[in-house]
């Protein structure tokens, strides 16, 4: 394959990756490699069961995090919490074959917000019909949802809810909170069951909704166990990627390349390539080609804290050793402006024979940051999420730590929630001691983003364009979570697979 040439190369086979070059292949007269650096599974029975299996281990992303499918990143949380683990998937699928499956949409303001900025083509009314175009709904059938996509979507019956979560909803329907059964309704808020995209417990990546469909076409080719190196740059313009694979480096032509590895990957790629901030390139020994000041800025993630609560003696736990999320509550903080900025859910842990209620912040103001550290490809870049660094945010995570509290309390939890474990008394004294606990104990949702924002050409920030162009660089574009300029109101795979279905809309113009 070195030195063969192609119309386009993405990089990356997650949930953008694949969503996009299976699009671009729909064009036979167009020749297409989607590089991965991960393993791939030619089908569904090829599949080990950590992968086709939602909910198989671990608490937060369901997949062991020393595990070969996992690129097992570190990062620092909070100055008190400096070594959290950041998953992210290194399989075909991406972090779409390891996550918790919650299939949830951005809110009309996230993408009008966009536009509002200047990026038109990322309205709400224009990014609506690829959302629909790439879901297959289950459940609900209306001029907000699809019904033929690639994706299945379903949600938790009513009878399918242990007793947990009924006693969630009726808490908190008692606080005052309306229910919703379609959280992906644009007027949507209130308690309900999530869409999540796993039809018979199995976790629907786009490797089995996408690749299934373009693996097979003579003019779509996939290179997995392929580790990217570098963009090759002739006279400010993308021409190409040097890659590893079997121990040997290899060349791949184009006349454009898509880098879609994540807003981890694509930013690290563009700093190996020589495009990012002078002095971070210089001080690894990377020529610098363009003196990008906004490569790795502006990272986005969804904090979140658990409150939790031992369960009674005689609470029977269930059999599944962490509970999937099946409900959740998305509500506005107390004051804001910012409609669904909160959200909780409910769920146990059968080893610790505990319940765990998440409260999380679903529109941070923080920023973080993510550094390059060495010319080395294989070094993973510093991660600096700066949670909750912002007085804003810990003020509505403290209100929704101590509105949690209120939910444990209410009678419908009686037989099931002993006593608090966490946070303790002491940690409760003062508005002091609760960011003190917040602080230690705050981590990421697995929704990093924004590391390569879109943004007008003068704009110092911006990587790149609306249609996810490199400003000052021909040939080249980025087409994953990194290029959003703000975290969506939502679990971001959904976002992920829409934005590789937009830029694809954008390619084929």
């Amino acid at each position: 394959m070195a030195n063969k040439k192609f119309d386009v190369i993405v990089v990356g086979a997650g949930s953008a990756g694949a969503t996009l070059a299976t699009r671009l292949s729909e064009d036979p007269s167009r020749s297409i490699l989607l590089i991965e650096a991960g393993h791939d599974y030619a089908n569904i029975d090829e599949l080990p069961d950590e992968i086709r299996q939602g909910h198989a281990t671990g608490p937060d992303m369901t997949i062991d995090p020393d595990g070969e499918h996992n690129w097992g990143f570190t990062a620092k949380a909070t100055p008190f919490h400096t070594d959290m683990p950041v998953p992210r998937g290194k399989i075909t699928g991406g972090t779409s074959a390891i996550n918790g499956q919650v299939y949830l949409r951005g809110i009309p303001e996230d993408f009008d917000s966009w536009a509002a900025a200047g990026h038109y083509e990322w309205s709400y009314d224009k990014v609506l019909p690829f959302m629909k175009k790439l879901e297959n709904d289950l459940d609900i059938t209306d001029q907000y949802h699809g019904n033929s996509g690639p994706i299945v979507v379903r949600r938790y019956k009513p009878d399918e809810l242990v007793h947990d979560q009924a006693a969630f909803i009726e808490a908190v329907t008692d606080a005052g909170f309306s229910r919703t059964e379609d959280h992906n309704h644009p007027a949507s808020s209130g308690v309900g069951p999530l869409p999540l995209n796993n039809p018979d417990g199995i976790r629907w990546s786009t490797a089995l909704g996408y690749l299934s469909m373009s693996r097979d076409r003579p003019n779509f080719t996939l290179s997995a166990d392929s580790h990217a190196t570098r963009v090759l740059i002739k006279d400010k313009r993308a021409v190409g990627i040097e890659y590893e694979k079997n121990g040997e480096l290899h060349l791949a032509f184009a006349g454009e390349i898509v880098l879609s590895a994540g807003p981890i990957g694509s930013p690290h790629l563009l700093m190996l390539s020589g495009i990012g901030r002078k002095e971070q390139l210089e001080a690894v020994g990377i020529d610098v080609i363009s003196d990008k000041r906004g490569v790795g800025q502006n990272l986005r993630d969804h904090p979140y804290v658990h409150v939790r609560w031992r369960a009674e003696d005689n609470f029977p736990m269930p059999d599944v050793e962490v509970g999937p999320q099946k409900v959740a509550l998305r509500y506005t903080a107390k004051g804001s402006d910012l409609r669904n900025d909160m959200v909780a859910v409910m769920r146990w842990s059968s080893p610790n024979r505990e319940f765990l209620m998440s409260a999380g912040l679903y529109l941070a103001k923080a920023a973080g940051e993510l550094q390059i550290t060495s010319n080395d490809s294989h070094q993973q870049p510093e991660l600096d999420y700066h949670l909750l660094d912002h007085p804003y945010d810990l003020d509505r995570m403290r209100d929704a730590v101590r509105m949690h509290i209120e939910f444990g309390k209410h009678p419908a939890y009686k037989g099931i929630l002993k006593e608090m474990i966490d946070p303790m008394p002491a940690d409760l004294e003062s508005d002091a001691t609760l960011d003190q606990w917040l602080l230690s104990r705050a981590s990421t949702m697995h929704h990093i983003s924004c590391t390569a924002k879109m943004g007008a050409e003068d704009d110092p920030m911006a990587v790149v364009n609306q249609y996810g162009q490199v400003h000052g660089i021909e040939g080249l574009r980025i087409a994953d979570l990194s290029i959003m300029p703000d975290c969506p109101r939502a679990n971001t795979n959904s976002s992920a697979m829409t934005i590789g279905e937009r830029v694809a809309e954008f390619m084929d113009r």
